[in-house]
């Protein structure tokens, strides 16, 4: 009696639990999110002097019911998180080993409408190799048209949520990965994605990636969600004229991004223009062409989608994406279709309907840049272009990726038959 008397009181201390650990490795950071039962009372410190590395966390007043096992396995920095002797009773401590030094960021989430309380833990440091057909900007080196792929959501924010329970972040991961496989298949074009994986990345270093990337083109996949089940088709979004002001007063406060927008004319931008005018006046040009551009490309990429499946707008429309905001990269917000629908969640759901969105979005940006071609690259050049014929390749698949016919391809290559052999080099004539 007198040992249960003894265990109450630290039992009933414990009144907030650890209810489940999710980790989420991308590949700059990896962040460790614990669900919790109530906002948490915790502290931390780090053991930096000698490997293993950790990260020690101290609960107050917490339980832990979430298992630890196989936590860290897909993260190249975190290596395992478990327990440890706690520092008073009814608490819980939790030891998160890593692979290298990381300055962490700890810090508590209220409740919403996905989730509960949370205590979230991001941690710096490259985490995941990247994978998939796109190339990372390392690789990006020759001037080929780049085009910057962004899955939208990820991670603990999973967007829509289809009646059969799917979710939006996979969805538009699985088009995303099939886009970029199509446009790396282009001799004139290579691909960027934004995401690779199933990890949250922030709307501002969304944009900024496609900076880095110097992309020409900016695409963000997503699948549009109503509060009833009727409406469907796809739609094609670009940056309202409203918030492109607001995001050009932005950039004009912040002067060490100048050179960002401006290139070699920044310093002389900053040496001559006293009263700014001349730099409002170049963003302005800088925005207003990167807002004509992207409305040209969602006209093209509309066109397309409207060939495999319905409408839910036929132009493009005008909205205030956060996405959307880069003041010299053309941006267009695609919505697939929607995820509300019963009947549009299964086709988002087919592996066929996925491929077929890709393919369609493709040839709408290939159709955009082959009618406002970039100088420097294979759609500014005249002469034909060199392709080695590679395996499910045909005279009208070629005919298609390349605008062109397959009597043409036919004629340029004194071709008397249709038969194709696996490399096979053919020139494929300009249009």
């Amino acid at each position: 009696m007198l040992m249960s008397a003894l265990a109450w009181p630290a039992q009933a201390m414990a009144n907030i639990s650890i209810d489940s650990v999710r980790v989420w490795p991308s590949p700059d950071k990896t962040r460790v999110v614990f669900d919790m039962s109530a906002a948490p009372d915790f502290t931390y410190f780090t053991l930096y002097q000698e490997k293993p590395y950790r990260l020690v966390i101290d609960f107050k007043n917490t339980n832990r019911k979430a298992s630890l096992t196989n936590l860290g396995e897909e993260s190249l920095l975190v290596h395992k998180i478990r327990t440890s002797t706690p520092k008073d009773a009814g608490s819980t401590r939790l030891v998160i080993e890593l692979a290298e030094k990381s300055d962490a960021k700890v810090f508590a989430l209220p409740a919403n409408d996905t989730y509960g309380n949370r205590l979230v833990v991001d941690l710096p440091g490259k985490s995941v190799k990247r994978s998939g057909p796109a190339k990372s900007v390392a690789e990006l080196k020759e001037r080929k048209v780049t085009i910057a792929i962004d899955a939208g959501h990820g991670g603990d924010d999973p967007g829509s949520v289809g009646p059969s329970g799917n979710y939006e972040k996979h969805i538009v991961l699985k088009v995303a990965r099939a886009l970029a496989e199509q446009i790396n298949k282009d001799p004139a074009m290579q691909a960027y994605l934004v995401r690779t994986g199933d990890y949250y990345v922030d709307h501002g270093i969304r944009t900024q990636k496609a900076r880095d990337a110097k992309a020409d083109l900016f695409l963000s996949i997503h699948a549009d969600a109503f509060t009833s089940p009727q409406p469907n088709g796809a739609s094609v979004w670009v940056l309202s004229k409203r918030r492109a002001n607001n995001e050009l007063g932005r950039w004009l406060e912040a002067k060490e991004r100048h050179s960002e927008l401006l290139g070699g004319a920044a310093e002389i931008v900053q040496t001559n223009d006293t009263d700014g005018y001349l730099t409002q006046t170049l963003f302005d040009m800088q925005m207003d062409n990167s807002m004509a551009s992207g409305y040209s490309a969602a006209e093209a990429i509309l066109n397309e989608l409207g060939t495999i499946t319905k409408l839910h707008k036929h132009k493009p429309q005008a909205a205030s994406f956060a996405v959307l905001t880069s003041p010299n990269v053309p941006s267009v917000l695609i919505e697939t279709g929607f995820i509300s629908n019963p009947a549009e969640e299964r086709n988002l759901m087919s592996n066929q309907h996925q491929q077929k969105l890709a393919r369609s979005i493709y040839q709408g940006v290939r159709n955009y840049f082959m009618r406002n071609p970039i100088d420097g690259t294979v759609f500014a050049r005249p002469q034909p272009t060199r392709h080695v014929v590679k395996s499910g390749e045909s005279l009208s698949v070629l005919a298609q990726r390349y605008n062109t016919s397959v009597r043409a391809i036919q004629r340029h290559n004194n071709m008397s038959g249709s038969v194709l052999h696996i490399g096979q080099v053919l020139e494929i004539p300009s249009t």
